[in-house]
């Protein structure tokens, strides 16, 4: 069986979507960061990175957002959750996720990791006065750019539709509105009409 470390609040929601759609049995482990669960020994011995999410399959553990979305539609093919019979679409899907993860994640943290590119205090406090307007750009080229339909890919489902869902649940918080991305918008209230995003919120509420 597959173990997930997840935690509250965090982008692990993406591939905790991604299990509850996928249909596979896995054992959820709950992580507490603000009591620093990540960083006990118990938790260093299963990912040194310290961070969540974290998928122990039976052939070793996998990391990152990107390459656990990508694994989980692809050994389960018959959950269609990524175009797997068209190279280039998959591609573009994995840029998207790339683009979440290396870009609009990075903006978001600068509000409450600015500690990990700087000891300047004067610096940490810059960095989360621009979030709302690195936010607001990210998201505006998401809306006006990215997101091809109803969903990510256009009319199919795929892993990427769970991880814009929990990168949007985050703007409130960043300073932004996000019903001014009309697009995005729906595609957020789309998503919490879903039984398995439903499922994966109950199981992050616990």
């Amino acid at each position: 069986m597959l173990t997930f470390y997840f935690a509250p609040g965090s982008c692990a929601l993406a591939s905790l979507i991604a299990l509850e759609e996928s249909g596979l049995a896995y054992e959820p482990r709950r992580l507490n960061l603000a009591n620093g669960d990540q960083r006990q020994p118990e938790y260093l011995a299963v990912n040194p990175k310290g961070r969540v999410p974290a998928l122990v399959t039976d052939k070793g553990l996998i990391t990152e957002n990107v390459a656990i979305l990508a694994y989980l539609a692809q050994i389960v093919p018959a959950a269609k959750l990524a175009p797997l019979d068209d190279p280039f679409a998959f591609a573009q899907m994995q840029a998207f996720n790339s683009y979440l993860s290396s870009t609009v994640h990075v903006n978001h943290s600068h509000k409450g990791r600015g500690y990990r590119w700087t000891d300047d205090a004067a610096a940490i406090e810059a960095m989360k006065a621009k979030v709302p307007q690195t936010m607001t750009e990210s998201f505006a080229l998401i809306e006006d750019g990215m997101l091809q339909g109803p969903w990510v890919m256009g009319d199919q489902y795929t892993v990427a539709d769970g991880y814009l869902f929990t990168i949007a649940k985050w703007l409130p918080g960043d300073g932004v509105d996000r019903d001014q991305f009309a697009k995005v918008s729906a595609h957020y209230a789309r998503m919490l009409e879903r039984p398995a995003v439903k499922k994966a919120l109950a199981v992050e509420a616990g």
